[in-house]
């Protein structure tokens, strides 16, 4: 498999790297773990956490880890992941999932430039933004 030049890396800060990442890959199809390394108990970080995952969702490669440091920063709704929606139906479902214990920044709706568009940030602090043209 050739390396991808830019991949979008997901650092999560709670130890729940893992649950987030099999979330998403059950949440899109065509979509698996690629290879995890996890942390021994010889740390940074905690023993089994995410050291590193790299993994794809619908074939576009993410990686992601739990941080062993705790940053004063976390997830940005500035920086969110675009989807492009084949209808109806998957747009409400990834709406109904992604928002579930989240925080709804636009209900789905038509907002003039999309016949149906959402964001949302996910119970993990990710941001998506979902559209049907």
């Amino acid at each position: 498999m050739m390396k991808q030049q830019i991949t979008t890396f997901l650092t999560f800060q709670n130890n729940n790297a893992e649950e987030a990442m099999n979330f998403y890959i059950d949440l899109f199809d065509n979509s698996k773990v690629i290879e995890i390394h996890r942390y021994g108990k010889d740390g940074p970080g905690k023993e089994g956490t995410v050291e590193k995952a790299l993994f794809e969702l619908n074939g576009k490669q993410f990686i992601c880890s739990d941080s062993f440091i705790q940053h004063e920063w976390t997830f940005t709704p500035a920086v969110s992941n675009w989807v492009e929606c084949e209808n109806d139906k998957e747009i409400e479902q990834l709406f109904k999932r992604l928002s579930e214990n989240g925080d709804v920044k636009m209900p789905l709706d038509n907002y003039g430039f999309s016949k149906q568009f959402a964001f949302v940030e996910d119970r993990f602090g990710v941001s998506w933004q979902l559209n049907l043209e």
